[in-house]
């Protein structure tokens, strides 16, 4: 195994790096995706069931079914990863996001409306911070699956760590199958971990001392 990584650590290197560009892109897209549809169905209410169903629904379609329903669409490489990364990614921010901005006390925006705000500034400075952890835990468990779905994207031919996991399932029986489907596990993981501990620090620097946990 070592030996294995000695001789690829530059492509290892570089593939987590192709991993975690994608991830960290698709949640960004996710994140203002999310926020904006949250806030649309802050001012129409009856869109509350709906967006919920879409992020429950949403979770239950294979990714894999997903993924081959895009490759018709937009080809192999790298748009249909980004494409089903961001899928997956918005469904439990836009839950997280709904759910944090409809928490936000109507008294607290009727006060910051009597001030003299405009729309956008109360969702800014009122609104968006008071709902600002609960979206941030949307983001972490976010991230978390984005880093795994990503992986399955690696059979559109995507960039990432999951070409060594598809790699070494098709080598089954050869020298370097268990060391290819090893190394492409291990370092998501370890890349899961460290995004999730970078996030947490943000979630921390980002978040009011009033209503820091």
């Amino acid at each position: 195994m070592w030996e294995f990584v000695s001789e690829r650590w530059q492509d290892i290197a570089y593939r987590a790096f192709q991993h975690t560009s994608l991830v960290v892109q698709a949640l960004v897209l996710a994140t203002v995706i999310a926020i904006a549809v949250a806030l649309l169905v802050t001012r129409v209410k009856a869109l509350e069931p709906v967006a919920n169903a879409i992020s429950a629904i949403g979770l239950t379609i294979p990714s894999f079914a997903l993924l081959g329903l895009l490759l018709p669409l937009v080809g192999i490489g790298t748009l249909p990863s980004v494409l089903l990364v961001t899928f997956y990614a918005t469904l439990p921010i836009l839950r997280n996001a709904v759910v944090g901005l409809m928490g936000v006390s109507p008294l607290l925006m009727e006060s910051a409306q009597g001030m003299g705000m405009s729309a956008f500034g109360r969702f800014l400075r009122v609104q968006l911070p008071l709902a600002w952890p609960v979206i941030m835990a949307g983001l972490r468990t976010s991230a978390q699956m984005s880093m795994g779905v990503a992986a399955i994207a690696a059979y559109a031919l995507g960039p990432g760590l999951g070409q060594y996991i598809f790699t070494g399932l098709t080598q089954i029986g050869g020298q370097n199958a268990v060391p290819y489907a090893v190394v492409g596990t291990v370092g998501i993981i370890i890349l899961a971990l460290l995004l999730d501990a970078i996030l947490l620090l943000v979630s921390r620097l980002t978040t009011s001392k009033g209503i820091r946990a």
